[in-house]
């Protein structure tokens, strides 16, 4: 039979895989969709029915019938340009492949960064075309998982909107990262040490900029905003932010940017105005990516466990689209400060 079925180029059918197994066509497809309601001898002959003939299940019918589109849609509200420039979102995409590799779920990539690809995905999200979406890079007035609750779909964030995020979210401890990172400048003997900020309408920002005001209080030394500046996560927000810091605070001897991209940015505006690192200034940045590994010199970053934020919003995610776990969990992953030679 699946000679025959290769041959001809035809698919077989339910009805085949039901007659072959000597069951009924509601039978064989509560085997095939994992229903416990058949015996395990009924089971078995199913099965063998669908080796036997090469069945493949028709996938949409499968979805029509239970309502599910067997989908999960991965939103970033940024910018192409962004995207593809700042690692963090790769290794994201990394890890939530790896945990859907043994499912039958597809991904669906999807880039909302302007006002108009934003409506076109709020009219895709009403259709419910997806069973599910995991939401990266969420800013605080981002109105997409406001209409995700609206819509009761399924959903897990990249990090919280805020300290009481209604919504399934993954973080890393941007506190405490941000707060090591601070520490071991200190211990460094630096005493004029300024930030770099992502966006702070972005809560992980928030939360580092916490992180720097906690350490630098708890070591005693004098608070100064002109140390602070605030920039997007980008190299080119990184390096003017650099430009403001060096004209309000040229005496500043070690910088903390929020993530390795800014701090690539920070070290080409300090080599631009002779400053040695780490001699002159020491830099620390955040994630710990590939641009950490092969800056000159190497940069200590606080490392964030990426991939596995990715894999375990995936997790959740599904648990929440099979109706096992409704508690919406806010779960937070520690993170490590990798020392090299930029400080």
């Amino acid at each position: 039979m699946t000679v025959a079925r290769v041959r001809s180029g035809r698919r077989p059918t339910l009805e085949e895989v039901a007659a072959r197994a000597g069951v009924g066509r509601g039978t064989a497809s509560r085997v095939i969709n994992g229903s416990p309601q058949v015996s395990a001898h009924t089971r078995e002959a199913v099965e063998a029915a669908v080796a036997e003939l090469g069945y493949v299940p028709n996938r949409a019918a499968r979805a029509l019938a239970g309502n599910r589109m067997d989908a999960i849609a991965l939103v970033v509200p940024e910018s192409e340009s962004r995207f593809f420039a700042e690692p963090y979102f790769s290794d994201i995409v990394r890890g939530v492949g790896a945990a859907l590799a043994d499912t039958d779920m597809q991904l669906l990539l999807t880039l909302a960064g302007s006002d108009r690809e934003r409506r076109r995905l709020a009219q895709y999200l009403t259709a419910h075309r997806v069973d599910g979406v995991l939401l990266v890079s969420v800013h605080a007035d981002d109105p997409l998982p406001d209409l995700l609750e609206q819509l009761g779909m399924p959903a897990v964030m990249s990090g919280r909107r805020s300290a009481s995020e209604p919504l399934a979210a993954v973080d890393s401890d941007n506190f405490e990262g941000a707060r090591s990172a601070v520490d071991h400048l200190i211990s460094r003997g630096r005493r004029s040490i300024a930030t770099i900020t992502g966006h702070l309408d972005v809560y992980g920002a928030q939360r580092r900029l916490d992180g720097y005001r906690k350490a630098v209080a708890s070591a005693g030394l004098e608070p100064d905003e002109r140390l602070i500046a605030p920039a997007d996560f980008t190299e080119e927000g990184g390096a003017r932010a650099m430009r403001g810091l060096l004209a309000r605070r040229p005496d500043v001897d070690a910088v903390f940017a929020a993530s390795d991209v800014m701090a690539a940015g920070a070290r080409q505006v300090l080599r631009e105005e002779g400053r040695r690192i780490p001699d002159d200034v020491a830099l620390v940045g955040f994630d710990d990516s590939a641009v950490a590994r092969h800056m000159d010199p190497a940069l200590t970053s606080v490392r964030q466990p990426i991939e596995e934020m990715g894999r375990e919003m995936t997790r959740v995610l599904l648990q929440e689209i099979a109706g096992e776990d409704l508690e919406r969990p806010q779960i937070v992953l520690p993170t490590e400060l990798v020392v090299r030679d930029s400080s």
